[in-house]
């Protein structure tokens, strides 16, 4: 048997620290964390201190690696947006549609299905951001694009929530039903509240319908007033889980510590809404035939209006204990077992534990990224040491 032994480092297995621990590991899977006096002879990854942790889980990734999702593509086009992902420590996404026309997003869905039948490496499922929203709250979306959900689309949704691993999608009161939310999350449907200028007692109809999750927490979404709390007085309680652009523009450091000293912890995640440009050194691209500018770590439409985030999970870690102060254990758990309890998938993914499989990321002292290991593979990798040593 092929027997990693991955030592050196602190271990963060999704819920807590381990000091002076070792992760083992057997062709592909954990098999156990054991103090490091225990470990068995094997190959040993010695990792230079710093900290073990599980692969990273983003559910909002746009594209990456030079190309994005969109009606285009096909199994390729989402295994080179997830190897990309991959390499920057997210070993688990959700490739993500935005807004766009009803063959596109047919198209997206059947290659999310022929990824998933094909065992793309790191593909979780979708994420559908659209086109049911609230134009009001367009965001970087094409309005033009912007529609009602029918019956065609909730038909073609639930088919695609039972083959998909998993399916999210983001949508807008203004535009479906609480019939349509409560169809699709008895479908199996993550169903998210994003780009909607809802009230507090619209979002809380969708949510008691079964939506169970807001939209990168604070944009394009009404906001928090004196006499009208709006979606983000929603998210803000402990009810829903809310993905979070942690990359110090989309949200302002102190109204990231405000919303969490007021929501607590356990149901933020760290997305990093990544685009086209991700992995690569490409300066401008263009989505639905307008350009897209990529300056000083901001992606924006040419008249400013933000367009996705120029970030990486691993930055947003970073950002959220150097710039936030939260405790490591924190940070890391908002990219991995909190996004992991949201798909319902807490048992497979997002953790370290024996029968797991070994999708591992390490970070450097510094807080940067120094190894990214699939079902232990290597695709950044610390330098191994010899057998027992």
């Amino acid at each position: 048997m092929n027997v990693q032994i991955f030592s050196g480092a602190m271990v963060f297995d999704g819920g807590q620290m381990l000091a002076d621990h070792s992760v083992v590991v057997k062709n592909g899977s954990i098999t156990a964390i054991l103090a490091d006096s225990d470990v068995p002879n094997g190959e040993t990854v010695v990792l230079q201190g710093g900290v073990l942790a599980p692969g990273l889980i983003d559910l909002q990734v746009n594209g990456g690696g030079g190309v994005m999702l969109d009606g285009s593509a096909d199994v390729a086009c989402i295994a080179h947006i997830c190897a990309t992902h991959g390499g920057l420590g997210a070993t688990g996404i959700l490739p993500t549609l935005i807004t766009d026309t009803p063959q596109a997003t047919a198209a997206a869905i059947s290659a999310g299905i022929a990824a998933a039948q094909a065992g793309v490496p790191g593909f979780l499922g979708l994420h559908l951001e659209g086109p049911h929203l609230d134009p009001r709250r367009k965001g970087a979306h094409d309005p033009a694009l912007i529609r009602p959900m029918d019956e065609g689309d909730l038909k073609a949704l639930c088919v695609a929530a039972a083959a998909l691993p998993a399916l999210m999608v983001t949508l807008a009161p203004a535009s479906v039903t609480t019939a349509q939310i409560a169809t699709l999350a008895a479908a199996g449907a993550v169903v998210s509240l994003g780009h909607a200028d809802c009230t507090l007692s619209e979002a809380d109809a969708a949510m008691d319908a079964g939506a169970r999750c807001v939209t990168h927490l604070f944009n394009a979404m009404s906001q928090l007033g004196s006499r009208e709390p709006g979606l983000v007085g929603a998210a803000l309680r402990s009810r829903p889980y809310a993905g979070l652009i942690a990359d110090g523009l989309h949200v302002h450091p102190h109204t990231i510590g405000l919303a969490l000293a007021a929501k607590g912890l356990g149901k933020v995640f760290l997305v990093s809404d990544a685009m086209a440009v991700a992995g690569t050194d490409v300066t401008d691209f263009t989505l639905g035939g307008r350009r897209i500018l990529r300056q000083q770590g901001r992606l924006t439409l040419e008249d400013g209006t933000l367009a996705g985030a120029d970030l990486t999970l691993p930055e947003a870690v970073r950002t959220m204990i150097r710039i936030i102060g939260l405790r490591p254990e924190q940070a890391l758990a908002m990219a991995t077992s909190v996004p992991a309890g949201l798909l319902g998938l807490a048992d497979e993914i997002g953790l370290i534990a024996p029968g797991v499989v070994a999708n591992l990321v390490h970070f450097d002292t510094d807080w940067q990224l120094a190894g990214v290991w699939r079902a232990g593979k290597p695709l950044v990798q610390a330098k191994p040491a010899g057998p027992g040593s």
